[in-house]
């Protein structure tokens, strides 16, 4: 009998995978030119994350909030980001996967 599929964002978090991506959006950040509109949100929301995961033990459910979080952020400074350094695209793909979206 086949089992009924998952409802979006019902699979679990990989934190090992969300631990790769808060190091590599760091990563990305830290090229982006200081006082670049929305940066500082996207930082402070990356900040946020890594906070969720550092959590002993980090609760799902606070990661995955703080995955959107930062989902919701790169989109609303998607254009300017990309022009700097972070490769849009790419980080809203896997935040999309994480979330089972």
């Amino acid at each position: 009998m086949a089992h009924p599929k998952q409802p979006p964002g019902a699979e679990p978090v990989n934190l090992d995978d969300v631990q790769r991506l808060v190091d590599a959006l760091e990563r990305d950040l830290a090229k982006v030119r200081a006082g670049t509109a929305g940066v500082e949100s996207l930082r402070e929301e990356v900040e946020a994350l890594r906070g969720a995961l550092r959590a002993a033990p980090p609760e799902e459910a606070h990661v995955r909030e703080r995955l959107h979080g930062v989902r919701s952020t790169l989109e609303d400074v998607g254009e300017t980001l990309y022009e700097d350094a972070v490769k849009l695209g790419d980080y809203l793909a896997r935040i999309g996967r994480m979330l089972g979206l």
